[in-house]
């Protein structure tokens, strides 16, 4: 039974980001159809850090009235609201309405806002959750966190989003860029292929996703094989007691009240430093590890990936597509590996965060270099380029899942924390994103067809 609860949280793990993740896979088909065009990328990205007054809400309950608020109603509430909205956007993406200054998708943009509603709380709730279960089931969980984003990319792969051909622009005979780049000098069009199936259906994939989600958490509460992998019935007086220490006025005040309620046993080695969690790792400690958790996050979900293009279509439509399918492949990969292998140093946590961020300095520049950046006429400079992303998702997810191992063994609160720092990364990443990237232009997109780059 504890397989059957592994692929629970790992089920479970998936609603957490799929609708969000999923809109974004499906740009290609849903821009054409809609008044916004391209602006509509940036458009999320500011629905998306809107959306964080869920986290924000959450986060201050739990720093005010510690032990009042339980994670499960809201769960329920918030993935309810994903397969009604998921389902809604399956018949209502392509409706606009008329006010302002012309035509807008009120219905997609309003359902978007609801889904990433859902997506940035669920970082707050899903994982405080998963301290109700035996600690091996947090790294399943995120395993299922990072199949959130590799789901939908494969279904999109399948359903043939973005596929794109170089057709001859002036002769009525269309060719394809292999036959018609052979002695002939003329100008190439980008001619991109109709999908496979609609994007209708893809949202209808999505809902489903969401409803996979909700019956995986309902059988994590319900089901009597479950309850027997729950730490202990104690959990809400774990997560109370936690939270006194939180707000406990001075590290030293130790009562005789306290020593029972902490638990543990007598030692050097869980001598407490602080009044966070346990009191494991000193406040210079803590610090180390939520700014490393807020930065590799902010690369991870918000700076890397709004240059994604850039970097890698220089290269060519196939390797785009590779980097975006195997980074993906890289996140639950990475988890694969914490969960047999879950080192809790902090130095190699420090080791990975700079390998990552090198790779990742790699890809801007490369990004910041299109439409012609280094090695753009040679293979070598696509599969290093693909294998760069591989590289930098694969690093930085697995320091992810080492930091939310350690702040789960520190408590429910540790693991609030860590939601909320994750979502304040990833905004913070956004926000220094968005100008660069959509109002001063400074990166290039080179014509998949007709770019051409000085020898």
């Amino acid at each position: 039974m504890s397989l059957f609860t592994h692929i629970l949280a790992c089920l479970f793990g998936i609603g957490s980001w799929v609708a969000i993740n999923g809109m974004w896979v499906e740009l290609p088909l849903i821009v054409p159809a809609i008044p916004e065009g391209w602006y509509l990328p940036s458009y999320l990205t500011i629905i998306i850090q809107m959306a964080n007054i869920g986290p924000l809400f959450i986060t201050l309950m739990h720093r005010f009235r510690p032990g009042v608020l339980d994670e499960r109603p809201v769960i329920y509430t918030i993935v309810t609201v994903g397969v009604v909205a998921t389902l809604l956007l399956a018949f209502l993406w392509k409706r606009t309405l008329t006010f302002g200054d012309g035509e807008h998708s009120a219905a997609l943009l309003s359902l978007s806002f609801l889904l990433s509603v859902v997506d940035c709380t669920s970082s707050v709730t899903f994982l405080p959750f998963m301290m109700r279960l035996q600690p091996q089931y947090l790294t399943t969980y995120f395993i299922g966190e990072g199949l959130s984003g590799l789901v939908p990319a494969l279904v999109a792969l399948i359903q043939g989003v973005g596929v794109v051909h170089c057709k001859n622009a002036s002769a009525n005979a269309n060719f394809s860029m292999e036959n018609s780049s052979w002695g002939f000098d003329g100008e190439l069009q980008a001619d991109y292929q109709p999908a496979n199936f609609s994007a209708q259906v893809f949202f209808l994939f999505l809902s489903a996703m969401m409803m996979v989600c909700l019956g995986a958490f309902l059988l994590l509460n319900l089901h009597p094989a479950v309850e027997r992998e729950h730490k202990s019935k104690g959990y809400v007086d774990d997560s109370q007691r936690v939270e006194k220490i939180d707000i406990s006025q001075s590290p030293n005040s130790e009562t005789p009240e306290q020593t029972p309620m902490l638990d543990l046993p007598e030692g050097p080695v869980i001598k407490r430093h602080r009044s966070f969690g346990k009191g494991t790792y000193s406040r210079t400690e803590l610090v180390f590890i939520f700014v490393v958790l807020a930065w590799v996050n902010a690369l991870t979900n918000a700076v890397l990936p709004s240059v994604q293009s850039y970097s890698c279509l220089p290269y060519g439509n196939q390797a785009y597509h590779l980097a975006a399918t195997l980074s993906s492949v890289a996140n639950p990969v990475a988890c694969f590996i914490a969960l047999f292998v879950p080192i809790r140093s902090l130095v190699l946590m420090a080791v990975l965060t700079v390998t990552g961020t090198g790779f990742g300095a790699y890809i801007m520049a490369m990004a910041a270099l299109s439409p012609c950046p280094l090695l753009i006429d040679h293979d070598l400079g696509a599969a290093l380029i693909v294998i760069t992303w591989v590289i930098f998702v694969l690093t930085l997810s697995y320091v992810k899942v080492i930091i939310g191992v350690i702040l789960r063994d520190e408590g429910h609160s540790a693991l609030v924390w860590c939601g909320a720092v994750v979502q304040l990364g990833s905004m913070l990443g956004a926000l220094s994103m968005f100008p660069l990237v959509s109002v001063y232009g400074l990166f290039q997109s080179g014509d998949p067809c007709n770019t051409k780059c000085p020898q």
